[in-house]
């Protein structure tokens, strides 16, 4: 084996496929980055903005909770007017600016190649803070995710970059603006793993992490420091007990998740059924809105400051029951009316009042504790990323000694939805859309086995310099086993190249002179036997050759076998064995000591 041969070996062989064009991509998503930090800063100060033109009617963009307004009984208009103004926008700017910024990121990613419309990057953001501003419940999250998406994306297309290039720094910018917004660069890298990569590679993962930091770093000179809902340390480790609490959790959030997807979506089937555009919906959904700000003026907004009161134990047991009902009735109808708003915030939000009112059953582990285990937990059973869920209440609490119960609950919540609801409430509007995705991730196991590991090496193979009347001759001693491809050899069996059956049987009929060598394709496709069989299926993709012969690496020249399309399908095969043939690896009285097995054969040995 030659030097160059070498080196393509250990190239094939290596951990990663990733190649230098991750640091250029890198340098794009920093900028990217820093844009998301800015972009997430002036949707804040937008949300500010319209809360105080909608309830305040003044100018400014200091922070104000829609709850003190004193508009009595014309609040339930507010909604219903910010509501009409995005029916407008969505109908007349662009219907990609309803929904809540996630699934409209997915389907940007899987269905159109990563490509975002530029007017998708303004629309997005206004139409979210007029949402918001006017008392959506919603997040500031899914819409700076969708905007900070479609930045990357713009940017992305003003290169010559592939779809995966581009879907890695629309990432980038999806996860900049979630990590300036709530102060979270490392749940933001996570979610953009579980959640919108579909992947986990260094040429994504790289650019997006570096693109979270910068935005990090933005939003500690705009918005300040995190963490956003400080919290008291809890304690590490609480016990049997207290873990068994976390299972409880767990399986009491995974059932809300469940109902929880199901009314968004059921409220969305209700708006279809109406006899109306649905530019009109959302007003209809805000009329909702409006009649529960009546009844608990808190479940209006972002709500920022419920999670913190709740966090901290300051609300009443009667009074977190109202708020979590109500938080959830608008936002279901709301957002199943198709208006512009985000899940992460209520979600959040409906997960500590499950922990607040679930606390006095619970050992006692602190002010908080429970609120903040089961806010993990919502977003591991609804989101179904569980990872995300533990990070993510990390970082927005600076709890970090938390991390093993908040595991627990958010797995056990996200098994018990995974096992109960076929979707997520994310990826249920693409399915709806006629679209279906998968979120299991494995190994491919066409790049665990090898081409020797399938292939053919029985082949016959016809010498390059033979006659026609000697191939002849050969095929019809061969007549049981006709190829549609013959590899040719020369006198030292080094391969030489390829002939069809088709070509050969002509050239036999016609008798023609010289050898058959002359048939030969000048450069066929081919593999080696040491080649993984992901390399080589993309080789055949690209070629459009579905038999290859194999050569093999140690001997220059010499040919190993043929691999056809057929013969990948056992790695497939044998993929499916290991998943669902189940056997005793190892008898039972193995695990007994060797003593007792001799006088368990020696008591059972005839006398």
């Amino acid at each position: 084996m030659n030097p160059s041969e070498l080196a393509n070996a250990d190239a094939q062989l290596g951990d990663f496929t990733t190649t230098a064009r991750v640091v250029p991509i890198s340098l794009l998503a920093i900028v990217i980055g820093g844009i998301g930090g800015l972009l997430a800063s002036a949707l804040l100060t937008l949300i500010n903005l319209f809360t105080q033109l909608f309830f305040f009617q003044r100018l400014s963009i200091e922070p104000g909770s829609p709850a003190n307004n004193t508009l009595g009984g014309w609040a339930v208009i507010v909604p219903v007017i910010g509501a009409l103004i995005i029916g407008v926008m969505a109908r007349y700017g662009s219907e990609r600016i309803r929904g809540h910024g996630i699934p409209e990121a997915l389907e940007s990613i899987l269905m159109r190649g990563s490509r975002v419309e530029p007017r998708v990057a303004l629309l997005k953001p206004v139409s979210s803070a007029i949402s918001i501003g006017s008392g959506g419940p919603f997040g500031a999250e899914g819409p700076i995710i969708m905007t900070g998406g479609a930045v990357g994306s713009i940017v992305a297309q003003l290169f010559h970059f592939s779809s995966a290039e581009r879907k890695t720094l629309l990432v980038a910018g999806a996860a900049a603006g979630m990590s300036a917004t709530f102060c979270a660069p490392m749940a933001s890298v996570v979610l953009a793993v579980e959640l919108l990569l579909f992947e986990l590679k260094p040429r994504s993962l790289v650019p997006v992490a570096l693109a979270s930091a910068a935005a990090a770093l933005v939003r500690h000179y705009l918005l300040g420091p995190g963490p956003l809902f400080p919290v008291p340390v809890h304690s590490s480790f609480p016990g049997p007990s207290g873990l068994l609490g976390c299972v409880l959790i767990g399986v009491l959030a995974g059932a809300l998740s469940l109902l929880i997807t199901r009314s968004v979506y059921a409220a969305e089937d209700a708006f279809k059924k109406l006899p109306l555009h649905w530019m009109w919906w959302p007003a209809i959904g805000a009329i909702v809105v409006g009649l529960g700000g009546l009844v608990e003026p808190r479940a209006l907004g972002v709500g920022y400051e419920n999670i913190a009161a709740l966090l901290r134990d300051a609300i009443p047991m009667r009074e977190i029951v109202l708020l979590a009902v109500v938080k959830w009735v608008i936002w279901a109808v709301y957002l199943g009316s198709g208006t512009s708003g985000g899940v992460l915030a209520p979600l959040l939000m409906i997960g500590c009042a499950l922990g607040g009112i679930a606390a006095p059953f619970l050992p006692n582990e602190g002010a908080g504790f429970w609120p903040l285990i089961a806010m993990a937990a919502i977003l591991g059973g609804t989101m179904r990323a569980p990872l995300t869920g533990v990070v993510f209440a990390t970082e927005l609490t600076g709890d970090h000694g938390s991390v093993l119960p908040l595991l627990v609950a958010a797995v056990v919540a996200h098994g018990f939805t995974v096992l109960t609801v076929r979707r997520s409430i994310l990826t249920e509007k693409i399915a709806r859309r006629g679209f279906h995705v998968t979120r299991e991730y494995a190994i491919d196991p066409f790049e665990v086995l090898f081409v020797r590991d399938v292939m053919h090496s029985s082949v016959v193979v016809l010498p390059a310099s033979a006659g026609a009347g000697v191939v002849a001759a050969l095929l019809a001693s061969h007549a049981g086993r006709l190829e549609p491809l013959y590899p040719l050899v020369d006198a030292d069996q080094k391969f030489v190249g390829i002939v069809k059956r088709s070509e050969l049987e002509g050239w036999v009929q016609r008798k023609a002179a010289g050898p058959l060598s002359d048939l030969a394709s000048e450069s066929p496709t081919t593999a080696y036997d040491d080649e993984p069989l992901g390399i080589v299926l993309n080789r055949m993709a690209n070629t459009g050759e579905t038999r290859l012969p194999v050569l093999a690496r140690e001997s220059p020249g010499r040919l190993a076998g043929m691999l056809t399309l057929a013969h990948t399908l056992k790695a497939k095969r044998r993929h499916l064995e290991d998943e669902t043939r189940r056997e005793r690896a190892r008898a039972v009285d193995l695990l007994v000591p060797a003593a007792f097995r001799r006088n368990k054969r020696r008591a059972a040995a005839p006398s």
